[in-house]
């Protein structure tokens, strides 16, 4: 059977050692910032014995998607509550990253490679809709509602990077007792 496409993609990022000067570049950032003492120990979830981070990609997704369907199926009384919606989203953005570079902080480096571009894309998504949420304070609704289109597709894309960083590749924080038989 031929490997997917999308695997073969994936695989191939995981291997692309250009970006290790990127991820040898950020990585003391990466360590100070997000990964070390207590902060650290908040931001994987060590104290719950399994990663926040994931937990709170949900929120952001959450909203994305929700302000996106809002968008095109909810029509002119929807406007506000997509537009409320995105500004809880780019309140979770934060925490959700530092979260992320958290646990990208010990991982091997073929999943650090994919986590920067994983990082990278679901920036530019948070950007995107940050726009898109700009654009309705102004009252430019439909200059919003095609950003959102725009910044839900980045976000496809990074949300694939993540799943298959925490799916095929366990990368996150978790308690030793979940190993147990």
């Amino acid at each position: 059977m031929d490997t997917p496409r999308l695997v073969g993609w994936t695989r191939s990022l995981q291997d692309t050692t250009a970006l290790d000067g990127v991820v040898r570049l950020i990585e003391p950032l990466v360590d100070v910032a997000f990964a070390s003492g207590k902060r650290g120990e908040v931001l994987r979830g060590d104290w719950l014995g399994h990663a926040v981070h994931p937990v709170l990609t949900d929120v952001v997704l959450g909203t994305w998607g929700s302000a996106t369907i809002l968008d095109l199926i909810g029509g002119r009384d929807s406007q506000a509550a997509a537009q409320r919606l995105l500004g809880v989203s780019l309140l979770a953005v934060g925490p959700t990253a530092w979260s992320g570079w958290a646990e990208w902080a010990s991982a091997p480096d073929r999943d650090k490679r994919v986590g920067v571009v994983h990082a990278v894309t679901n920036g530019a998504a948070a950007a995107i809709f940050a726009s898109s949420w700009l654009a309705r304070r102004r009252g430019e609704h439909a200059v919003g509602v095609r950003r959102s289109l725009a910044g839900a597709a980045m976000a496809t894309v990074g949300g694939y990077l993540g799943g298959h960083l925490a799916a095929s590749r366990k990368v996150g924080t978790h308690d030793a007792a979940f190993d147990a038989g």
